[in-house]
């Protein structure tokens, strides 16, 4: 499997900006956390790329339809069951194991709290966003009300990490692949 079968796999499945957008923002972080952790960036990439295929079509069956759609791609067991394990105790039993499903657990939901907060700025951007800004959109319960705090934090923990250092790397894995992200979405309307 490629990463031109893993985009159509999506496109498949996803046809929202919104779904596109978000699958293309959880690849560019998942690569940025891969080379930061001297991992596979492509493997990473794609399962962040593919975490949500099932989401748009299927959301009472999310995590639970993805296996067979990602046998579409012939995707490995790691890949399904690193996909999978992001809605651990949500909407899925896998249980995120080593760091890459720790990592896609602590960062899905922290990309739409981020990207909503950019949305809020006046430049629109990640670029100037600093953690102390982020840290009061995360306190205020009503911005951005779908994204689960209880679970960012959880990711945190999982990972042993501070608050602060995930909305650090996490705002800085966003802020360096904003400019391919567009090009992603610009490309793939």
């Amino acid at each position: 499997m490629n990463r031109e079968q893993a985009i159509e796999l999506l496109k498949k499945y996803n046809k929202e900006e919104f779904h596109i957008r978000h699958a293309f923002t959880v690849e560019q972080v998942m690569r940025y956390f891969a080379k930061e952790n001297g991992q596979d960036e492509e493997f990473w990439g794609l399962v962040g790329l593919l975490h949500d295929v099932d989401f748009e079509q299927f959301p009472e069956e999310h995590c639970k339809k993805a296996p067979k759609l990602l046998q579409e791609i012939e995707a490995s067991e790691e890949m399904v069951h690193a996909i999978c394990s992001h809605g651990y105790g949500i909407c899925s039993e896998i249980k995120p194991e080593n760091q890459m499903e720790k990592i896609l657990f602590a960062v899905d939901e922290l990309t739409g709290l981020i990207w909503a907060a950019a949305k809020m700025r006046p430049s629109q951007s990640t670029k100037d966003m600093e953690v102390s800004s982020l840290k009061k959109k995360f306190k205020d319960k009503k911005f951005a009300a779908g994204c689960s705090r209880d679970t960012i934090k959880q990711g945190a923990e999982n990972l042993g990490w501070e608050l602060n250092e995930l909305f650090e790397k996490t705002i800085l894995a966003m802020r360096q692949s904003e400019e391919k992200i567009e090009e992603e979405i610009l490309k793939n309307r």
